[in-house]
């Protein structure tokens, strides 16, 4: 489900980018990118259902998310084909990776430009999967996306690797949400091996290898399944604790500098 890949996308930005306790912290970031990191994992985590024009991603920034999803949808072969795949993630890091290198120097600072650009869709898909703005409409969803897009090229973490470590993350967890369920994901394709006909007949290995050369664990089931929600409400919350230590972190930075400029103003004065 999508809110689902986006809670375990932001799960496993917090997991590796935080140092505190109960995380891995392979990729350390400060506050700031955890927040901004979780964020946009939250939306790399379901750029793989970028592939159906009906999709909740397709419709997160219509028209142009519309217009995109076509075109994905066309060039992967359809829905739960090429970008489930060991390829497709390949090249989905490829385009993180050179848009975090689109960055403009200036004099107020070094600008990200092409992370902003790329996390407009990514954060707005998540919002939009996990339903923050029911309610929002077209020219809603757009000033949030804008909104969005300016915060991350302005705060940013300066190392562009931050970009691709992201999406990695998001696809990766992606398709092993999809591979743990019924349904499976093509991971060699566009090079579909299917069963032979009388292997297609065993019952533990007709789930694993399906007859149209998907592979699947399917440990949580069918999607929405009772295991999938008793899976995800621990790692939803172990998202939301993270990011928001990360946001309490930030506001103190900024409590606290506040602070400073308040009190040298009052020394100032008297």
């Amino acid at each position: 489900m999508g809110g689902h890949h986006a809670a375990s996308g932001a799960a496993a930005w917090v997991a590796i980018a935080s140092t505190g306790p109960y995380t891995l912290g392979w990729y350390p970031l400060d506050a700031t990118g955890i927040l901004i990191g979780g964020m946009a994992t939250a939306g790399t985590a379901l750029v793989c259902d970028w592939d159906h024009r009906h999709s909740t991603v397709a419709n997160s920034l219509p028209p142009l998310s519309n217009i995109i999803a076509v075109g994905i949808e066309n060039a992967s072969g359809g829905h739960r084909q090429g970008t489930h795949s060991v390829l497709g993630a390949a090249l989905f890091v490829l385009l993180a990776t050179l848009a975090g290198q689109v960055q403009l120097q200036t004099e107020w600072g070094l600008l990200s430009i092409g992370a902003g650009l790329l996390c407009m869709f990514m954060i707005n898909i998540a919002a939009k999967a996990l339903k923050l703005f029911p309610k929002a409409g077209f020219i809603s969803n757009w000033i949030f996306a804008l909104t969005m897009a300016g915060l991350v090229t302005w705060f940013a973490p300066d190392q562009w690797t931050w970009l691709p470590v992201s999406m990695l993350t998001g696809v990766v967890v992606h398709i092993v949400g999809d591979l743990v369920t019924t349904g499976g994901v093509p991971l060699l394709w566009p090079l579909v091996v299917r069963p032979p006909k009388p292997l297609r007949r065993m019952p533990l290995l007709r789930q694993v290898w399906r007859p149209n050369g998907a592979l699947s664990l399917p440990l949580l089931g069918r999607a929405g399944s009772k295991r999938e929600w008793l899976v995800l409400i621990p790692v939803s919350a172990y998202a939301m604790v993270g990011l928001a230590v990360a946001a309490w972190s930030i506001a103190e930075v900024h409590w606290g500098r506040a602070a400073d400029a308040a009190l040298a103003w009052t020394r100032l004065w008297l």
